[in-house]
């Protein structure tokens, strides 16, 4: 393993001879490369955001709109006030009348393309069409098909860039508190009895009524100021300001495409998967990535993208901070206790996964040791964070030290190679939950919890990946592994060795490790951030539950959303756990809206759980359970469509939170929301996110999705993906040291509601039949 050497640029010193001069030729000639490649990503960056900005308007039709208008002029035909320019100009010759066509003409264009992005962003307001069922039989509304021609021809022929859409977005809008009181009342109904639900309304009447009018006057000052008056509040209080550890709180996971086994080389699956994400990057980097069109047509914020890679969360002592660099040539990766520098571009180009593969290699066969305190050393991003500022500032401000945080920090993302592998049965769940859990959290000193994304490979060449969750949502993180899988799927990268494909056209640079140096009251703090790592991982209970008994394609013929259809089965197997209905979370996305991030559905309504009683009382018949199942499933649709538009109830509570503790106003009702615990959270993973997934040519091409630790000590987090027709993924997460909940014991109720509905189902049919 090539070790980092000390090299000087360019020296000089002076002698009784006269200078004398030193430089190294290679060293400013990588310098000047590195130069050079950073203008050109500028130049075209700038050129990027310059389409984008003017985006439908293309910058050829505005040298058709100066042709057309100089053309005009020259052939004696009348423009408008173009005369009256002339005019302006010192001489009426052709070179001054030419100026002023082009600039009549500039400005003409310039003017239709704004008036057309702000007829888009008024466009984009209406969301009347995501109230309208869709489907077999199911009419479209005169209203909505005019507003779809409406935007299919001001969004012009031309492909829309990644960002081309940002200024046509509208503002997130702001609800009235009565609004957000009436659907807030509506879903604690079903969690109190009458005596606290009095309570409950009275204080919320007397919020509504009092201090409430100030605090919203405030937050509509802001909706009206800002871009987006949730997401910098959300993302600094729900997430910066937190001091609770990354590790299981916060981070989340992705799992491989475990019906899909491409190769069992790790440093040739690594190396592959490297060069894919890299590929990704600089999709996002050019603005070449696809925009995600709903029905094809209405787009969804793409400003998260912008974090994905070459970013960091910076611990500090009361807030932590995002720091996006601009660019990064190099990964860091992690093998055995040690840290390597690995440069991913060389002689002015990406590395190619042959190329790749070989400085994976050498790092799996390099025999150093760790030196004293790095095996164990990662554990400092999983501790509370207030502990791992003072650390980072105490012992990593300088030095050595220094010098190898910034290169971990500054990577485009951080890599393990693990030294177990990462295995899948059906016939043995276990194996799948261990799976889990080591994406999750790692043996809490091999994952990087700082980094944006942290991409982990067993040995025996599966992969996954850890992220962090401040930056963005985990939907982004899915559009990244659905392309990640689906090129890696699509393309052929392996021979029938198991290796890359190919031949390094040069030896590619050689893994650099970095270097450490470790005082003993650094050493102290590292053993005590891993036991502190160690006491949350060894309390995480995680199943992963596969269902393969069916899928999404025997809920549509039951005409319910399948994301309401598992909603609903959720709240069966809950209740038939807990013995009580309780506040649950389930994520909705606002990124219809500029800047959106996340808002809350309550899926424990008053339908959903009428229809639950109506499943645990035997004297209900068969028509009667359909029905409220139905009413619950439409209430949630509702819901969900409610959160999607701005109508949420809990982010608009959340920042009248915010407004009161800025006026240091107490509010007996917002404390008591705001502490309220979610003892069941949930989360489905999206998938179709990219047009490159052909599932029909590789039905087997799906992730088995991700998951959470628990929000609540007393509860359970649920994340599922509807991965196919006949198959779905449950990741259920809970606390061992909570007597109450069990991770496997909900997944059997998660199983039995599942089979309790189709069999519901199934009844149903026949009698309908007769």
């Amino acid at each position: 393993m090539a070790e980092a050497h000390s090299a000087v640029a360019f020296s000089f010193s002076i002698t009784h001879e006269g200078w004398d001069v030193n430089f190294d030729r290679e060293v400013l000639h990588l310098v000047w490369a590195s130069g050079v490649r950073s203008w050109k990503k500028r130049l075209a960056r700038f050129k990027n955001n310059l389409k984008s900005g003017l985006y439908p308007a293309t910058v050829h039709s505005l040298w058709a709109t100066v042709a057309v208008v100089a053309g005009c002029h020259f052939s004696g035909l009348y423009v408008p006030y173009l005369n009256e320019i002339i005019k302006l100009m010192p001489e009426e010759n052709g070179k001054y009348q030419l100026i002023s066509c082009a600039g009549l003409s500039v400005a003409s264009w310039l003017g239709v393309t704004y008036t057309i992005r702000y007829a888009l962003k008024l466009l984009f307001m209406y969301k009347g069409w995501i109230y309208e069922e869709r489907g077999p039989g199911r009419k479209i509304s005169l209203k909505t098909r005019l507003w779809l021609l409406a935007v299919k021809l001001l969004s012009g022929p031309s492909k829309p860039m990644l960002y081309s859409f940002q200024g046509s977005l509208p503002r997130l809008p702001l609800p009235p508190v009565s609004d957000t009181m009436r659907r807030y009342l509506r879903s604690v109904r079903p969690l109190l009895d009458d005596e606290k639900y009095a309570r409950m309304e009275k204080l919320a009447k007397q919020f509504e009524n009092g201090i409430s009018v100030k605090l919203q006057r405030y937050l509509m000052l802001k909706s009206w100021w800002a871009t987006n008056y949730v997401s910098d509040w959300w993302e600094e209080y729900v997430y910066l300001r937190g001091r609770s550890p990354l590790v299981v709180n916060s981070n989340f996971y992705g799992i491989d495409t475990v019906l899909m086994f491409h190769t069992d080389i790790q440093a040739a699956r690594a190396a592959t998967v490297i060069h894919t994400i890299l590929q990704y990057r600089r999709l996002i980097e050019r603005q070449e990535l696809e925009p995600i069109l709903l029905q094809g047509i209405v787009p969804l914020c793409s400003w998260q993208y912008e974090r994905m890679f070459n970013t960091t969360r910076v611990p500090g002592p009361e807030t932590d901070k995002i720091v996006h660099y601009s660019d990064s040539k190099h990964v860091v990766v992690y093998h055995k206790g040690r840290y390597y520098k690995v440069q991913i571009y060389y002689k002015h180009r990406m590395l190619t996964p042959c190329e790749i593969e070989v400085q994976m290699q050498l790092i799996l066969d390099d025999k150093s040791e760790p030196v004293e305190g790095e095996e164990r050393l990662a554990a400092l991003t999983g501790s509370p964070r207030t502990d791992w500022a003072n650390i980072r500032q105490e012992y990593f401000f300088r030095g050595t030290n220094r010098q190898s945080l910034d290169a971990i920090e500054k990577a485009a993302f951080f890599v393990v190679l693990d030294d177990i592998p990462y295995e899948f049965d059906q016939k043995d769940p276990w194996k799948l939950d261990q799976f889990g859990r080591t994406l999750l959290h790692g043996n809490g000193c091999n994952r990087w919890f700082d980094k944006s994304l942290t991409l982990c490979i067993g040995s025996n060449g599966r992969i996954g990946f850890n992220a962090e969750h401040s930056w963005a949502d985990a939907a982004v993180m899915s559009h990244l592994w659905e392309f990640t899988c689906s090129e890696e799927a699509t393309f052929k990268w392996y021979g029938q060795d198991g290796h890359t494909l190919g031949t390094p056209e040069f030896k590619p640079p050689a893994p650099i490790r970095l270097h450490w140096d470790f005082k003993p009251g650094c050493l102290n703090a590292i053993d005590k951030s891993y036991l502190s790592v160690q006491k949350i991982i060894n309390d995480v209970d995680l199943r992963i539950y596969m269902h393969t008994n069916y899928g999404k394609g025997f809920m549509k013929t039951c005409r319910i959303s399948p994301d309401a259809y598992i909603q609903m089965a959720l709240q069966l197997a809950y209740y038939r756990n807990a013995g009580k209905f309780s506040l649950t979370y389930e994520a909705s996305m606002t990124r219809l809206f500029r800047e959106g991030r996340t808002e809350t559905v309550r899926p424990c309504t008053i339908e959903s759980s009428a229809w639950v009683k109506a499943m645990i009382d035997t004297k209900k018949t068969t028509v009667e359970r359909v029905n409220l199942l139905q009413k619950a499933c439409k209430q949630h649709q509702l819901a969900y469509q409610d959160a999607m538009c701005g109508k949420g109830i809990d982010r608009h509570l959340f920042c009248l939170y915010v407004v009161s503790k800025y006026l240091e106003v107490d509010s007996p009702f917002l404390n008591e929301v705001l502490s309220e615990p979610w003892r069941l959270s949930t989360s489905q993973t999206p998938h179709g996110q990219t047009s490159k997934l052909d599932l029909k040519k590789f039905p087997k091409c799906i992730s088995a999705g991700g998951g959470f630790g628990p929000v609540a000590d007393d509860g359970y987090g649920v994340s599922y993906i509807i991965a196919g027709e006949d198959l779905l993924f449950f990741h259920i997460s809970s606390k061992k040291s909570c007597p109450d909940t069990d991770s496997s014991k909900f997944a059997l109720d998660i199983e039995k509601a599942l089979d309790d509905i189709r069999l519901l189902f199934i009844d149903y049919k026949k009698q309908t039949k007769k």
